[in-house]
């Protein structure tokens, strides 16, 4: 099972936390960022992407931005922008977009339980945003963003988190984009302790989202222990923030696709390799499309939209293989676009269902030759793969490409770390 605890939180103080709330770091380019900061000074991107405190001369993973990310942390606690809880606590967040809403509960994760499997991943993770995240964690001495983690809905923490929401909430706003956070403190002992056994009967969690920061969370960890080599076990290195959702609460969309370029190949040339791969190519001009159904994509190039449809003999029953993102992946981008590897080729890009289509539409417009949007596929976790009566991917302790999906609405970095 795994080990969910409670944790001493440094958090926004309340009347601040509208301001200080932001989207995840890497939803934004480095331009959107700074624009972004110079709206609302508070925003927590000023640490969580502290380059944008620094003119382009100084290159995003800049030693110098780490140092400004702690610096500008250590500042905001000194001022009073952020509170600590006096003693460890569970928190309930809950997240509002459209009218529907999912809570989880913030707590922490073992990195053990990363390690042996308890915590199962399904994704493959880029290299530099790995690195990335290790600098800041490891810089800033905290977790700043947390990781997305699910689990099979229990009815006593459904119970006991429908029993703190009768309450009055410690935060209760709406963000610019639309998202209303509420967040309740859970600080009885007997409360805490009842969350606790209840999460015992959890066998596993899955990541859900953040695999990025998950794992280097984990290496920062692993790092301190072989630095201290005398460690308990109870030092804040060994656990990692997270915020754990009930199965039944998810909200998946797809992560989208875009190429800087078609492998020098002509636009004709590439429709024709596309057709010889075995895709039915349907042009559609100004109208965007969205699949709806497995084994179909969407394209987007500088004179349209297209739809294409995958042969049946390239949709293979398969888990991961069978998924869209390995069609596309190893039908299109691997042999015609020379997109070998996802994780490392930076002629290759991932976009958040989130951003809409016309994200894609603009990135082909800025610098991007060719953009696909994906199907969002139900199957990945335990109860929906139930339903599609096929095996899923973490329950086989499988890997996926990185962006096979995402789940929205995001997490606030900045409220908790």
């Amino acid at each position: 099972m795994p080990k969910i605890t409670p944790f001493q939180s440094v958090r926004p103080n309340p009347s601040l936390a509208d301001r200080i709330a932001a989207l995840p770091y890497d939803v934004y380019n480095r331009e959107e960022a700074c624009i972004e900061v110079k709206k609302e000074p508070l925003s927590f991107l000023k640490i969580d992407r502290a380059e944008t405190q620094f003119d382009n001369s100084v290159d995003t993973y800049d030693d110098r931005v780490y140092e400004k990310a702690r610096e500008t942390l250590d500042e905001m606690i000194a001022d009073g922008s952020f509170l600590m809880d006096e003693k460890p606590c569970f928190y309930v967040y809950e997240l509002t977009m459209n009218g529907r809403s999912q809570t989880g509960i913030v707590a922490c994760s073992s990195i053990d339980d990363y390690v042996n499997g308890t915590i199962r991943k399904h994704e493959n993770t880029r290299e530099e945003k790995e690195i990335d995240r290790i600098n800041h964690v490891d810089r800033t001495n905290a977790q700043t963003g947390p990781i997305f983690l699910v689990y099979r809905s229990v009815e006593e923490i459904n119970r006991i988190v429908r029993k703190e929401k009768e309450k009055t909430p410690v935060y209760d706003f709406t963000s610019p984009d639309g998202i209303t956070h509420r967040a309740w403190v859970i600080s009885d002992s007997n409360v805490i302790e009842k969350m606790e056994q209840a999460f015992a009967a959890v066998p596993t969690t899955y990541i859900a989202d953040g695999h990025h920061r998950c794992a280097s969370a984990v290496k920062v960890g692993l790092k301190r222990r072989k630095e201290h080599p005398d460690y308990t076990g109870q030092e804040e290195f060994n656990r990692f923030l997270s915020v754990l959702f009930p199965d039944d609460q998810l909200y998946i969309m797809p992560y989208n696709r875009v190429v800087k370029d078609l492998a020098g190949m002509k636009k004709e040339e590439f429709l024709e390799a596309v057709r010889k791969a075995g895709f039915t190519v349907s042009y559609l001009g100004d109208t965007p499309f969205a699949p709806e159904e497995k084994g179909t994509f969407g394209m987007y190039l500088n004179d349209g939209w297209y739809r294409l449809t995958a042969d049946k003999s390239l949709v293979v029953d398969d888990p991961v293989e069978g998924l869209d993102v390995s069609i596309l992946q190893n039908n299109l981008l691997r042999p015609i676009l020379k997109i070998a590897d996802p994780r490392t080729d930076k002629r290759i890009d991932f976009v958040g269902g989130i951003r809409g289509l016309k994200e894609l539409e603009k990135r082909v417009s800025e610098d991007c030759a060719a953009a696909f949007s994906m199907y969002v596929y139900y199957g990945i976790f335990p109860r929906t793969t139930i339903i599609n009566r096929k095996p899923a991917p973490v329950l086989c302790n499988q890997v996926l490409l990185p962006g096979t999906f995402h789940q929205i609405p995001a997490l606030s970095p900045g409220f908790y770390r």
